[in-house]
């Protein structure tokens, strides 16, 4: 049974304050349709413009992280991201009022409660993934920064957190599934440094921010005095240091707290990939800035991977997802007709076939008597054949169905193929499947080399009794 993408059930909004910008307003989460992805709406600005959760679209990581699109900013976006990932909602809209998500106290625990207010509910659209096949790498070797991603076929992630302070010092956090982040991460709040909290205060960029937004560290000597004006400024009959080195605004949830909340930044900041994430990640010292590169170069490998023409990896010896036999039981085709010998890989996503081409072909002896190649339409055939198992794979009694062609788009010959080689068939879903029409991409390599590519539409009918 695939995995489906997730939306909310109804409206609901949430009000409050930027931290920085000190403005007052509201963020309304609406539901939105399969393939929408997560999109902010400025309702205050002219034109309403709306601008994508996309990491493209990061303009600034200073304190937060802001995006912006034709001079339409957002900004402090990660914490509501994190909450939209931990809760696996795919699509929604975001209207807002003013220029930054409130803040509320510092963490995701309102965007959460809100959001499980508004119910979520599963869509007629499966949900798509960004798998990792290969180790990726982000380090700063000078600030000992070190984000690293690697396959696995579930969400992880590990945070090390090291300010050399003996208020905070080492921390680690460790988030073994995506599941658990609104029980073990959603409710863990910012945290600041007094001297930080003194430079922000004294240049006017905490508008917004009061004793309830953040746990705020001390990792020097306090006078009274200081303390007196802090209590001042925040509206605090009075203000003092605890034994755990914060300001006796807030009991900590977890000695590591901080480290729970730099790893929901993470998850947060990784959220404008716009997709959600398979693979183990581990990350020294994080920020927004080594975040917000990393998702890059996260988005550059993967997308650079799906427009190489480089062969996928895969063992041909290896033991088949389907024989030629079983492929029998799934799709009409005969010999000398059949042109799939067997199935090596198999997911809700993509399939890998593989077709052995010898002298024996019956079309090479018209084409061409004295150089045999194989006719490109029957490449063309043989990858829609793949195709064909990948989705009558999806239904329960395949051999009642049959497989139409729709259309045949994009098409690319890059070489020839001849007996004696293999062809492999890489065929990717290109969109949901709905009422049965079927989109996908693919390509078909001999060696490392492509010899097709080719976007394939196709119907599923169920004609038999």
């Amino acid at each position: 049974m695939s995995e489906k993408q997730k939306t909310i059930e109804k409206s609901v909004t949430v009000k409050g304050s930027g931290l920085h910008t000190g403005q007052n307003g509201h963020l309304t989460f609406k539901p939105a349709p399969p393939n929408h992805g997560i999109k902010f709406k400025r309702i205050d600005a002219k034109d309403q413009p709306v601008i994508e959760a996309d990491i493209n679209h990061v303009v600034s990581t200073d304190r937060g992280t802001t995006i912006a699109k034709n001079g339409t900013s957002i900004y402090t976006i990660e914490h509501v991201l994190a909450a939209l990932t931990g809760l696996g909602i795919d699509n929604a809209l975001l209207e807002i009022d003013m220029e930054e998500i409130p803040i509320k106290d510092g963490s995701s625990k309102y965007f959460i409660e809100a959001l499980k207010e508004a119910g979520i509910r599963e869509q007629d659209a499966d949900k798509q993934y960004i798998r990792i096949t290969e180790a990726i790498e982000y380090r700063v070797p000078e600030e000992r920064i070190l984000l690293k991603i690697e396959p696995a076929d579930h969400f992880s992630i590990e945070v090390k957190i090291d300010f050399d302070t003996k208020v905070l010092g080492e921390q680690t956090a460790l988030l073994e599934h995506i599941d658990d982040f609104e029980s073990e991460i959603s409710h863990c709040r910012t945290f600041v440094f007094l001297h930080e909290l003194e430079f922000l205060l004294n240049n006017n960029l905490i508008k917004g921010g009061d004793l309830s937004n953040a746990i705020i560290f001390v990792n020097r000597k306090v006078s009274q005095k200081e303390l007196n004006r802090l209590a001042t400024l925040f509206n605090q009959p009075r203000v003092e240091v605890k034994k755990e080195g914060i300001l006796n605004n807030l009991d900590l949830y977890y000695d590591n707290e901080p480290a729970r909340h730099k790893l929901l930044d993470v998850i947060g900041d990784l959220a404008l990939l716009g997709k959600p994430i398979k693979g183990k990640i581990t990350a020294v010292k994080p920020g927004h800035l080594s975040n917000t590169e990393f998702a890059k170069l996260i988005y550059k490998r993967v997308n650079t991977k799906r427009s190489m023409m480089k062969k996928p990896p895969f063992d041909i010896y290896a033991k088949p997802v389907y024989t030629v036999e079983q492929i029998k039981n799934i799709i009409p085709h005969r010999p000398p007709f059949l042109l799939v010998d067997k199935v090596l890989e198999l997911s809700e996503e993509h399939i890998i076939a593989l077709k052995t081409v010898t002298m024996n072909e019956p079309y090479f002896i018209g084409h061409f008597p004295d150089e045999p190649i194989m006719p490109a339409v029957i490449m063309i055939e043989a990858m829609a054949q793949a195709g064909g198992i990948f989705v009558l794979s999806k239904v329960d009694d395949p051999e009642l169905y049959s497989t139409y062609f729709l259309k045949i788009s994009e098409a690319r010959f890059r070489r020839k193929v001849v007996p004696g080689d293999v062809l492999v068939f890489s065929i990717e879903l290109a969109a949901p499947i709905k009422r049965g029409v079927c989109t996908m991409n693919g390509k078909a390599y001999v060696g490392d080399e492509v010899a097709v590519e080719v976007s394939l539409t196709a119907q599923i009918v169920k004609n038999k009794a």
